[in-house]
């Protein structure tokens, strides 16, 4: 049987109307990945959730209006990688406090616990070009 193999680089505006783009996009991957055993509808809404919440992030609080969002989704096999690109003011990913209950009125932090409970590993690092928020996980 055929592995799955997928590189995709989108580039977007920081702008809010492009989310459900995005969200479809990570839907779409979901319903074609050839070897995905898993409940694909259930991969479909958490890519979607994922996606969006992480680009919602970076356009509400990087402060980098007026440049380019860059989305690198790879499927290798069985592993999901997903970055965000931006060229924001960064954050301290170990100092985001996420809500321990969903249920809880956080002011803040919400997005990351739900990118943290969906993902195996999130890692978020400062390069020469930017910024890169990389979550991956196991399919």
């Amino acid at each position: 049987m055929t592995r799955n193999r997928i590189n995709l680089e989108i580039e977007i505006p920081t702008q809010t109307r492009y989310l459900g783009l995005i969200g479809n996009i990570g839907e779409q991957l979901a319903w074609d990945l050839i070897d995905y055993s898993g409940d694909r509808d259930v991969l479909a809404y958490n890519l979607n959730l994922v996606l969006t919440e992480a680009l919602s992030n970076v356009i509400k609080h990087a402060g980098c209006e007026n440049q380019a969002l860059r989305v690198c989704i790879s499927i290798e096999g069985n592993n999901l990688s997903i970055q965000v690109h931006d060229q924001g003011l960064g954050f301290d990913l170990a100092g985001v406090i996420s809500c321990p209950e969903p249920d809880d009125l956080c002011e803040r932090g919400r997005g990351i616990f739900l990118i943290r409970q969906l993902m195996d590993s999130v890692d978020y690092r400062k390069t020469q070009m930017g910024n890169v928020l990389e979550m991956k996980k196991k399919l």
